[in-house]
């Protein structure tokens, strides 16, 4: 089964790169990007948090403004490492066992590599959008940008 556009998002928690436990629930009543990541090891991941990075203020200054989210399977000391590598503005969460990746049903290709997702999730936690970026981290959070413009002159 695939995620569906209007479903609601599942309440989960993980732990930030700080150690400390982070709540989805803490963003109700905001628009969001949860994206998943393979690892931080990936090039294309890294391209893909980076062009995040780059985009981050324009997420934030948009009205209203959009908390980004980006998640994997490394642990807690390895995203903590690679957000003060690349002074990442934005939480990183780690879910080990995919337990939450499972929830967003984000495939593994090839049953090794878990793909590259993107969700765009409104203040009332419905999924409005939903990107898959394995291989086109550049044009990724462009593609996000054009659906949160869209989406909210919308509403």
């Amino acid at each position: 089964m695939i995620t569906v556009i209007g479903e609601i998002a599942s309440e989960f928690s993980l732990k930030t790169s700080e150690g400390k436990e982070f709540a989805f629930s803490e963003l109700n009543g905001q628009w969001k990007v949860v994206f998943f990541f393979s690892m931080v090891r990936s090039p294309t991941c890294k391209r893909g948090c980076l062009s995040f990075k780059e985009q981050y203020d324009l997420f934030r200054s948009l009205e209203p403004p959009v908390e980004v989210i980006g998640i994997s399977r490394d642990s807690v000391s390895e995203h903590k490492k690679f957000k003060e590598n690349l002074q990442l503005p934005f939480t990183l969460l780690s879910d080990p066992d995919r337990k939450v990746a499972e929830s967003f049903e984000v495939p593994m290709h090839l049953g090794i590599f878990p793909s590259k997702s993107s969700f765009v999730i409104g203040p009332d936690n419905k999924i409005h959008y939903v990107y898959d970026w394995l291989f086109r981290p550049r044009q990724h959070v462009a593609n996000i940008l054009s659906a949160m413009s869209s989406i909210t002159s919308e509403s």
